[in-house]
């Protein structure tokens, strides 16, 4: 199936880390502002199948630094909606990572790339292999795609152009999601394509509470469930809830501590504390406890500064992630901060002392008015 690739493609790939002294070049990430992933439906005569196009300079003409990047794909088939386009994009990250010295990290405007000297040596010079290998990949896992093009972008300002494209497609996806609740619904949705990185994470996605990387919602969660029963994403059964304050769900619990090896027993959704959510490694924020004012404060992944407990969002970062339940410490997504049940057992907004201007701007319409101007920047 991969023959023609110069490097090995598969599942024991998974979860490699590149170390920038071991890199060849870096694709999006936090030194630059643009960079996205994004999947889009089309009309059957709309693509050309297998096409790859590479817009600006390849992989064998780029240098070591860090590049603003677009992965743009277009998918066809008789079967495929446009409620689909959030969870054939999550694959991404898992199918990127097959292939031997490339890492990819996070999601959606978020994404941060790697692919390493040895793999480059080796011949892995072009976007055409990646492309070829992520075609393969899509159409063998997912069969109802049955076109695929896809376009790798490392012209500056393209890159620029179809980033916004990108933010309101994301936008409207999230918009789409909001006013279901959870006592709505019968089931839950359980993702665990972190696990790669993170063993013992399993992300639980309710109507009122998304995915960790923001870019699964419930109902993406019931179209990957539905499409492809045995992938990564599948439905819970909710169970008796058993506190709903905290979140806490028989059925999540079960489902949790099976899908985590028994090592994550109890689950409550919507606290940092007690036995909080686990922490992948691809959330968008994190939640951390300051105890000098008994408050919360919020740094996600692009604030660059030192946050008001002297530590900057990577170190906080790698003290949540893992799989990991940490007191006080909870990753979570920017579209969960527009949600009722945001940390509603910790308080919520009333309870946040600390947010980054810019993603106070983000939320501040799911903020309580008279609460705007007191949460500190």
């Amino acid at each position: 199936m991969f023959a023609d690739i110069p490097v090995d493609v598969g599942i024991i790939y998974e979860g490699e880390r590149i170390r920038w002294p071991d890199a060849r070049v870096e694709l999006g990430g936090p030194r630059v502002e643009h960079k996205f992933e994004l999947v889009k439906v089309r009309r059957m005569e709309e693509i050309e199948d297998e096409k790859i196009i590479i817009v600006g300079p390849d992989l064998k003409d780029l240098e070591k630094k860090s590049y603003p990047f677009g992965i743009y794909i277009e998918v066809a088939g008789k079967e495929l909606e446009e409620e689909l386009e959030g969870v054939i994009e999550r694959r991404i990250h898992e199918y990127m990572n097959y292939i031997e010295g490339v890492m990819h990290l996070n999601q959606r405007y978020d994404i941060w790339i790697r692919i390493s000297k040895r793999s480059f040596d080796k011949g892995l010079n072009s976007f055409v292999y990646i492309g070829k290998v992520l075609q393969r990949l899509f159409k063998s896992e997912l069969p109802i795609i049955e076109k695929i093009q896809i376009a790798f972008i490392t012209d500056p300002e393209k890159v620029k152009e179809k980033f916004k494209e990108a933010m309101e497609t994301y936008e409207a996806r999230d918009a789409k999601a909001r006013g279901l609740k959870d006592e709505e619904v019968d089931a839950f949705y359980g993702c665990t394509l972190c696990q790669s990185f993170a063993p013992t994470h399993v992300c639980v996605i309710t109507p009122q509470r998304y995915s960790n990387c923001g870019a699964i919602s419930w109902f993406d969660g019931r179209a990957a469930a539905r499409v492809d029963p045995k992938g990564p994403i599948f439905r819970i059964e909710k169970g008796e809830c058993i506190d709903p304050i905290r979140g806490e769900y028989a059925g999540v619990n079960e489902m949790v501590k099976r899908k985590s090896g028994g090592e994550i027993t109890r689950v409550w959704l919507y606290t940092a504390f007690g036995y909080p959510h686990t922490s992948c490694g691809c959330f968008e924020a994190v939640a951390f406890y300051i105890p000098e004012v008994d408050g919360l404060g919020i740094v996600h992944r692009g604030f660059a500064e030192n946050t008001p407990i002297g530590l900057s969002f990577s170190t906080i970062a790698d003290s949540t992630a893992g799989g990991r339940q940490v007191d006080g410490f909870h990753g979570i997504s920017i579209e969960y901060m527009r949600s009722p049940k945001f940390l509603q057992a910790d308080g919520g907004w009333e309870r946040i002392v600390w947010v980054p201007e810019t993603i106070k701007e983000r939320v501040k319409d799911f903020i309580p008015k008279d609460l705007v101007d007191k949460i500190p920047t």
